[in-house]
C-alpha cells in the first residue's frame, strides 16, 4: 500500500476514535483515497457515508448531522475552490459550537504558486477563527492526531492533507485489508462533552424585577433557573427552554410595554438573535445585564455592557408571584387576541406557523429557517409542557439562510425522531435548492419540508426599508421576486410535493406520515405582511 493510501487508513481509524460515525464526501480527485476509504467503511457498516456534488451542500448536511446527533461529523473535499466552498457552514459551526471536521486533499506544498491545476494555499483558508493543521505526505500519524484534537474541541476544525501522487494502491482489496488489520470497527462508546473543571456558579440576590432571555441553544438550565427564582421566562424556539410554567409566547410584544419598562436585571442565556426587542434589552446599561458563556465559547452582549458569567448562576429560594403573574396575565390576553388576528385571512402566514408547532409531537424534530419564519413561530408557538420537549433547532450562530434545507435533512438523518418537519420561505428554500440533489444509493431522511412562499423577502416588509418612503426600490433590491415554480423544482428533484391552500389542509397533511422528503407548499401574500407586522405591535399595547 502507497503513503497515500496509508494516510487514508489512518484517517478512517481516527475518525472512529473521535466518534465521528457521519460522514460526508463531495467528489473529486485528489481526495480519491479518502473516499475509498471511506466507502469501505460505509459497505462495512463502520460509518455512515453520505455524498453530495455540491460543497456547501455537502458541509451544511454534515453541519445538520452535527446538530442532530450530538456528535462530531466530517465533512471531506477535493482541492481549490472545493474548500471554499465550506466557508459559510465553518463559520455556521464556529458561532454555534458544532463539532465539524473539515478534511481537505491537497496536492504537495511545492506545487503552490507553480499554476498547477486546482492548486492554492489551503491551511488557513477559513481564518483565525478556525484552527488548522497541514499534514504533508505521507504523514499518517500527524493526521491521524490532528482528528484526535479536533474531536476534543468545540467549533470546527480544519485538517488539509496532501496527497501525492501514487494516490491509489495497486490492487483495491488493500483497503478492506489495511482497515481490518487496523483494528477500526469496534462499536464507538458515547460521545463525551470536551471536559473541563466546572467553574463555581455566582449567587444571585433576590428582589430585583428579572427576567431570564434563552436564546439558541440556551438548554434547560434556563427554564430551571427561571422556575427555581420565580421570574418570567422569555425563550426563543430554538432554545430548548421553551417548557414549563414560566416560559412566555408573546415575550418580544410585552417588551414594548409597562412590564418592558420595569425591568432591572436581565440574565441572558444562549444565543438571542430573533428579535430586536430582546437586542434592544440586552443593550440597556441602565439594566444589570449578566451574559453567560454559551457553547460557542462566546457571552451575547452586543452592547458590552453585561458582567459575563461562566457558568449558570443560582438563586437561594424565590421572588413571590407578583412579578411573573403580571406577565403570565399580559401574555394570555395578548396570545387571545393573535389567535383571533391568526384566524383572519390575513393572518394565515401566523395560523401556519401555529399549525406546525402543534403538528410536532413529543420527541420531534422541528427545523426552522431564519428571517420570517422563525419570527412566525415565536409569537404563535405555545410553550410546551415539561417532559414532552420537542428538539426545535435552526442555523442560528450566524443567522443565515443559506444550507437551511441540507442542514434540515442532516438533523432528520443524525437524530431518531418521532417525526421530522422543517419550516422554510422561499427564498430559504430556493438558495439551497440543491439540498434536494440527493443520489439514488445515499441514506435518506423522513422529512417534511414547508415552504411558505410569498415570492421574495417578506421580513423587509416589517424593516425601515419596508415603509412607504422606500417604495420605488423596495420590490427589486429587498422584495426580490423570483417566479420559482416550487412544484417544478421538486419535480426535477424527484422530490415529492403538495400544494396546500389553508391551515386546514396544511393540519391534515402534517398529520400523515412521510417516507422519504417531501414539500408542502403554501402560497401566502407578502403584501399583506407589513400591515400584518403593525397589527402585532398594537396588540400589546392595547
Amino acid at each position: 500500500m502507497n503513503e497515500s493510501s496509508a494516510v487514508a487508513v489512518a484517517v478512517v481509524t481516527a475518525l472512529q476514535k473521535a466518534l465521528v460515525t457521519e460522514v460526508v464526501l463531495a467528489p473529486g480527485s485528489r481526495s480519491a483515497p479518502l473516499a475509498l476509504a471511506l466507502h469501505e467503511c460505509d459497505a462495512a457498516g463502520l460509518l455512515r457515508l453520505h455524498v453530495r456534488i455540491d460543497e456547501r451542500t455537502a458541509a451544511f448536511l454534515a453541519l445538520g448531522l452535527a446538530k442532530g446527533s450530538h456528535r462530531p461529523t466530517a465533512v471531506v473535499t477535493t482541492s481549490g475552490t472545493a474548500v471554499a466552498n465550506l466557508h459559510p457552514a465553518v463559520l455556521e459551526a464556529h458561532h454555534c459550537g458544532e463539532r465539524l471536521v473539515v478534511l481537505s486533499a491537497d496536492r504537495p506544498a511545492l506545487m503552490r504558486g507553480t499554476g498547477a491545476n486546482q492548486t492554492t494555499y489551503q491551511p488557513g483558508m477559513f481564518g483565525r477563527l478556525v484552527p488548522h493543521v497541514d499534514v504533508v505526505p505521507g504523514d499518517a500519524a500527524g493526521a491521524g492526531a490532528a482528528i484526535d484534537r479536533a474531536g476534543c474541541r468545540r467549533g470546527p476544525s480544519h485538517i488539509n492533507l496532501q496527497f501525492a501522487d501514487p494516490l491509489l494502491p495497486s490492487d483495491p482489496t488493500s483497503f478492506s485489508d489495511k482497515i481490518g488489520a487496523s483494528g477500526f470497527g469496534q462499536p464507538p462508546g458515547e460521545p463525551d462533552e470536551p471536559g473541563e473543571e466546572a467553574p463555581a456558579p455566582l449567587h444571585l440576590d433576590l428582589g430585583p424585577r428579572t427576567v431570564v432571555v434563552a436564546g439558541d441553544d440556551a438548554g434547560p438550565a434556563a427554564r430551571m433557573l427561571a422556575q427555581e427564582a420565580n421570574w418570567p421566562l422569555l425563550a426563543e424556539p430554538t432554545s430548548g427552554s421553551r417548557t414549563g410554567t414560566h416560559a412566555l409566547r408573546t415575550y418580544r410584544l410585552l417588551l414594548g410595554t409597562s412590564l418592558g419598562e420595569q425591568i432591572e436585571r436581565v440574565i441572558v442565556t444562549g444565543h438571542p438573535t430573533v428579535s430586536r426587542p430582546v437586542t434592544e434589552l440586552m443593550l440597556r446599561s441602565d439594566l444589570e445585564v449578566l451574559a453567560v458563556r454559551g457553547r460557542s465559547g462566546v457571552c451575547t452582549d452586543p452592547g458590552r455592557v453585561a458582567r459575563h458569567l461562566d457558568a449558570m448562576p443560582v438563586v437561594d429560594g424565590s421572588d413571590g408571584d407578583s412579578w411573573v403573574r403580571r406577565w403570565r396575565a399580559a401574555d394570555q390576553r395578548v396570545s387571545a387576541r393573535l389567535d383571533q388576528l391568526a384566524a383572519t385571512p390575513e393572518g394565515l402566514p401566523l395560523r401556519v406557523a401555529a399549525e406546525i408547532a402543534a403538528a410536532v409531537p413529543a420527541g420531534g424534530l422541528l427545523f426552522v429557517g431564519a428571517s420570517q419564519p422563525l419570527r412566525d413561530l415565536d409569537v404563535m408557538m405555545a410553550p410546551y409542557a415539561v417532559g414532552g420537549r420537542r428538539f426545535i433547532v435552526g442555523n442560528r450562530g450566524l443567522a443565515g439562510i443559506d444550507g437551511t434545507v441540507s442542514s434540515a435533512v442532516g438533523a432528520a438523518l443524525g437524530r431518531r425522531s418521532s417525526r421530522a418537519v422543517a419550516y422554510v420561505g422561499d427564498l430559504t428554500f430556493l438558495h439551497d435548492s440543491t439540498g434536494l440533489v440527493i443520489g439514488p444509493d445515499e441514506p435518506r431522511a423522513d422529512l417534511t419540508i414547508v415552504v411558505a412562499n410569498d415570492d421574495g423577502g417578506a421580513i423587509f416588509s416589517t424593516l425601515e426599508q419596508g415603509t412607504a418612503a422606500y417604495s420605488g426600490s423596495f420590490e427589486r433590491v429587498f422584495g426580490t421576486p423570483h417566479g420559482v415554480s416550487v412544484r417544478a423544482l421538486c419535480e426535477a428533484t424527484s422530490t415529492s410535493y403538495e400544494r396546500v391552500n389553508d391551515a386546514r389542509q396544511l393540519n391534515a397533511a402534517l398529520a400523515t406520515g412521510t417516507d422519504g422528503i417531501r414539500v408542502l407548499e403554501v402560497k401566502l401574500d407578502r403584501a399583506l405582511r407589513r400591515d400584518l407586522h403593525n397589527r402585532l405591535l398594537a396588540l400589546a399595547a392595547e
